[in-house]
Formats: structure tokens, C-alpha cells, sequence
């Protein structure tokens, strides 16, 4: 027999399951809603329906397809590792450390997301050029020249990107139970141990969802890559640029180009994040 249970003074428990809908669909919310999303998806749909696929798999075995997609790939990985090097100490400091000034600094690193991508090109000409801040002390030193090479692509791709790493991983870090972290400390761990060993287990989540939100804005940086390291094939082309350089010549492969960047971030973030962040 199944029984139900009454709480004293009421009726059976029937609450609906998480995420359950109940009542009548809110016809106020659903129709804008749906109007977003055709607003997000329909060019997306003309990007498929005029692509070319009789002569796709040629065009995507042309050599400078490949060449741009290849450094592309390169560089967004290495611009993701050096955001993780420097993103994740600056977010533990901004969520766990009171100083004066956090709110100024915490402004200053969401600066790159509303910053216009060439403006932020040119700020970084002025700092890293030859002419630079610090590109000119670079080069007098140690010979270092960044802009137009490929390491001033990473660059380029860090700056745009780190935001959403820091983002994120202070999100999770402010989330997190420092209970643990305590009981850590407590038992004589030292503060590297707790962190390597407690924290970031913790905001791993927060990481990992952080790290590919900044892959993919890196692998899709035109703006200041172009500014800080112009668009020279096979060093500083990436596909961004390459599809900016083929629709004024072959429109064709600019669809080509911008298939293979849809499908490789819609992969990478559909896979990943929902594998890796998604609630239980």
C-alpha cells in the first residue's frame, strides 16, 4: 500500500517536482520570449541555409583554412592558460581579500568587456608597442617586440577574455562554504595546501564554466588581435580575420570560415559546460 503525508492541519503533500510547470503558460512572458529567440537564432539559420555545401569539405581542406583555424585553436588555448595563471589568484583576491580600492579594481577588470575591442587594441599598442609603457623597455632589455606576432595574438585574446574567467570564479569563491577551508586550517594546513587542496576543488565548477566562456571569446576576438597584431597569414590570421579578409574577395568562404567558428564553439560550450557545470 502507498501512503501519503499529512502534515498536521493540512492535506496531503502534493508539491510539484523541481521543475515542474504550473498552472497556464504566462502568454505576457512566452511570446517575447520566443521573440528572442528567433531574434538570436535566425541569423544563425541564414549563416546554414546559404553555405555551400556541395563544395564544403574542399573548401575546408584549402590550406589557409586550415592554417587559420590551426592558430586560432593554438591561440586561444594558451590565452585560456595564461587567464587561468593570472584570473584565478586576482578573483581569490578580490572575493576573500578586503582592501582599499576592491571596487575600483574589480571595475577596472570588467573594463574589457564594454571596452570597444579596437579601442583595446590601441591601449595595448601604447603599453606593448615598440613605442609602449612597457614595450619600449622590452625590447631596449630582452629584444621582446609583441605586436604583430603571435604572441601578441595571445595577448590580444587574454585581455578580451580574462573578464569572464575572473567573473565566474569570484561568483563561485563568494558561493563557496568556507567551513571547509577552516576545518582545513585547523588542522595545520598552510594557506597554498588549503587553496590547492580545498578551494579549488570547490570552485571547480566555477573554473572550469569560466575557462571555456574564455576559450570561446578568444577564439572569437577580431578587433583588438587586428589592432595589436594585424593580419599576417599564418602568424597572426586567425579565423576571425580570415573571414573579415574573405567576404571582401570570396564570400563563399567566408561562410565556410564562419561554419567551422559556429560549429567548434557551439560544441565546445554545449559538451563542457553542460558535462561539467550543470547541477545535479
Amino acid at each position: 500500500m502507498t501512503s501519503t503525508t499529512t502534515a498536521p492541519g493540512r492535506g496531503p503533500d502534493r508539491r510539484p517536482e523541481a521543475g515542474a510547470v504550473t498552472g497556464r503558460l504566462p502568454w505576457i512572458l512566452l511570446v517575447p520570449a520566443l521573440l528572442g529567440l528567433t531574434f538570436l537564432v535566425l541569423p544563425l539559420s541564414g549563416l546554414l541555409i546559404r553555405a555551400p555545401w556541395a563544395t564544403l569539405p574542399q573548401r575546408l581542406a584549402e590550406p589557409q583554412v586550415l592554417q587559420a583555424l590551426r592558430l586560432s585553436l593554438v591561440t586561444a588555448t594558451l590565452a585560456t592558460a595564461t587567464c587561468l595563471l593570472l584570473g584565478v589568484p586576482l578573483a581569490w583576491l578580490l572575493a576573500r581579500v578586503s582592501f582599499p580600492g576592491r571596487r575600483l579594481v574589480r571595475a577596472l577588470v570588467t573594463v574589457p568587456l564594454v571596452l570597444p575591442p579596437v579601442v583595446g587594441g590601441v591601449a595595448l599598442l601604447l603599453a606593448l608597442g615598440r613605442r609602449g609603457l612597457v614595450g619600449r623597455w622590452l625590447e631596449s632589455a630582452f629584444g621582446v617586440t609583441l605586436p604583430f606576432t603571435t604572441a601578441g595574438v595571445v595577448i590580444a585574446e587574454a585581455f578580451v577574455a580574462m573578464p569572464f574567467l575572473v567573473i565566474s570564479v569570484e561568483g563561485a569563491l563568494r558561493a563557496a562554504d568556507q567551513r571547509f577551508e577552516e576545518a582545513a586550517a585547523t588542522l595545520g594546513a598552510s594557506r597554498w595546501v588549503i587553496f590547492r587542496r580545498v578551494t579549488l576543488p570547490l570552485v571547480s565548477p566555477g573554473v572550469i564554466a569560466g575557462a571555456v566562456l574564455c576559450w570561446a571569446r578568444a577564439l572569437g576576438e577580431f578587433g583588438a588581435t587586428i589592432t595589436f597584431a594585424g593580419n599576417f597569414p599564418g602568424t597572426t590570421q586567425t579565423m576571425p580575420l580570415a573571414v573579415y579578409l574573405a567576404l571582401e574577395t570570396e564570400p563563399e568562404a567566408a561562410i565556410v570560415l564562419s561554419l567551422v567558428l559556429l560549429a567548434v564553439s557551439v560544441i565546445i560550450l554545449a559538451s563542457l559546460r553542460d558535462r561539467w557545470v550543470s547541477s545535479p
